[in-house]
């Protein structure tokens, strides 16, 4: 009670002031515990979690000590004279926490920009670099509920945070014992014009080769978002047809009001654009999740439409990268499809594992095209070191176009990655639990009894991630390797989550038995599944 009364007296947001005098007077301790027990820590890049009063929530006292906490460190690094430039997507409370941003920045002796609108995050990671600035912050939840929003941190490299900048600003944040030691005046930053967008714009042009065909039909969602205007752009100036939108999501809405979380991934965040399709009758279906940082693609399989999984977006794009001749490294999180390193390796191509995220595979040497599993792609590292679903739906249509010329699909294509390599069929046990102890408990029966076989297949290697490999760092994770098939498990480091990334390799004779070994493939992720929920107690 005493930590939240203190908190109440310097909290600048009348909303969260008022709703935490409301708990201090009903005497709510259950609630003020879970408010107050700690505080939000630095996860995957920076800060996510609901929006709230108190340090255990997302709100205005917390964004302006990481702000404070992220200036000091950049000080401390040599940067107090360096630009940081803000961006911001259009969830509740995104604008105010990038105007503190700003604002701290400034006080603190930095010169803080902050793009004109809200926009997608590719853009912000873009313009870190073309500005020269010293930092990067991009207010975003990306596709996590409503009820939620986040603080991402990027370098001057224009990667997100790696340790040890993460312990470094944490540091820093630990060191402010009031708000009121933060100086945050009501001017000084300056509000950047569209020339950043239009440099970005300019620079998908090198996605794409100079003389591919541009005829791939569209069907697009925002999912309720910011990629909408800025996709639209650089379809028009590639010379794309112009996409029909999902007219239901296009426009930007905190509340999301047609998903229940709006992540393409999730079940029935797609209907709207399914329905679309089939009156349109397009080659494709694209879709951006809220900050347009991912991309998730769908096609006509058979009578009806059907998403493609991240790692068969992952391998197409892959594919049509080797196709066009281009060279450098093919980096994936080890969560991916272990495709990727055999369409490198038939190439001749350096392939990299990294640790899940990308501000793991933005660090790979040489990167020329990296990708993970949750819709993740960087296809133009030198333009955007981070994962940026704009320039990935360009090429991804561009690919669609060329496919058309011939009288083919993706799935034409997916059939001859078969053949080539295999079958590579992968999907996932994803639980959400509102209890994180859930997660702790199923990580220490996995470890403490570990299981020997999983779809009767025998386990030929088990390794437990937190001791780090030859080629990762720790993490927290496990990954077993049987004949055949691959599992690893570890908590999401931005949702509620425990994830389990299931794989399995099909040989493939000729052409005819492709559809059999889809079967083979689909029933043993099933009794992966299956079996590995069991063992993992859930």
């Amino acid at each position: 009670m005493a930590k939240a009364t203190a908190w109440l007296a310097e909290d600048p947001d009348p909303e969260t002031r008022e709703e935490l005098a409301k708990l201090i007077e009903a005497g709510d301790t259950e609630e003020l515990t879970a408010r107050f027990a700690g505080t939000l820590q630095f996860g995957t890049a920076g800060l996510r979690g609901e929006l709230g009063a108190g340090p255990m929530r997302m709100n205005r006292s917390v964004v302006i000590r990481a702000a404070a906490g992220l200036a000091a460190y950049l000080k401390q690094q040599g940067h107090g004279d360096g630009l940081v430039v803000v961006g911001y997507d259009a969830r509740h409370k995104s604008a105010d926490f990038a105007r503190d941003t700003a604002a701290v920045m400034t006080g603190a002796g930095l010169r803080a920009a902050v793009l004109p609108r809200p926009l997608p995050t590719p853009v912000l990671a873009f313009a870190i670099r073309h500005l020269g600035a010293v930092a990067g912050v991009e207010v975003t939840a990306s596709h996590n509920p409503p009820r939620d929003n986040g603080y991402k941190v990027y370098l001057g490299d224009g990667s997100q945070i790696v340790p040890p900048a993460d312990a470094g600003i944490a540091a820093g944040i630990d060191a402010i014992a009031s708000l009121d030691d933060v100086p945050r005046p009501e001017s000084g930053w300056e509000i950047l014009d569209d020339a950043v967008l239009d440099a970005y714009l300019a620079r998908t042009d090198e996605v794409l080769a100079p003389d591919s065909p541009r005829t791939a039909r569209t069907v697009y969602t925002a999912m309720h978002g910011v990629g909408k205007d800025v996709l639209l752009a650089a379809f028009a100036r590639a010379g794309f047809p112009e996409p029909v939108l999902v007219t239901e999501q296009a426009e930007p809405d905190p509340d999301f009001p047609t998903v229940a979380f709006p992540n393409p991934e999730e079940p029935g965040a797609m209907d709207l654009a399914f329905a679309t399709a089939r009156t349109a009758d397009p080659d494709l279906i694209i879709a951006n999740d809220p900050d347009a940082d991912r991309c998730a693609a769908a096609v006509k399989d058979g009578a009806d439409w059907r998403m493609l999984r991240g790692d068969e977006v992952g391998s197409l794009l892959a594919a049509h990268l080797v196709r066009r001749g281009v060279r450098g490294t093919f980096a994936e999180s080890i969560v991916s499809s272990s495709l990727l390193g055999r369409i490198a390796e038939a190439a001749g191509l350096r392939h990299e594992e990294t640790l899940t995220g990308f501000k793991w595979i933005a660090r790979a040497e040489g990167l020329r095209y990296g990708y993970e599993e949750a819709l993740g792609y960087c296809v133009d590292p030198d333009g955007v070191r981070d994962k940026d679903g704009i320039t990935a739906a360009l090429l991804i249509t561009e690919l669609a176009s060329e496919l058309k010329r011939e009288g083919r699909t993706l799935l034409d294509l997916l059939d001859d990655l078969a053949l080539e390599h295999g079958l590579h069929a992968t999907d996932q046990l994803s639980v959400r639990v509102d209890d994180l102890s859930i997660i702790t408990d199923a990580m220490t029966r996995l470890r403490d009894h570990p299981p020997t076989e999983l779809a009767g297949l025998p386990i030929t290697h088990a390794e437990d991630l937190t001791k780090g490999t030859d080629s990762l760092p720790p993490t927290d994770g496990l990954r077993y390797t049987l004949t055949g098939a691959r599992v690893i498990a570890r908590p999401s480091g931005t949702e509620p989550k425990l994830k389990c990334y299931l794989e399995v390799v099909v040989p493939v004779e000729n052409r005819e038995t492709i559809a059999a070994a889809r079967a083979k493939a689909t029933e043993l992720l099933t009794a992966l599944k299956r079996d590995f929920a069991r063992a993992a107690g859930l």
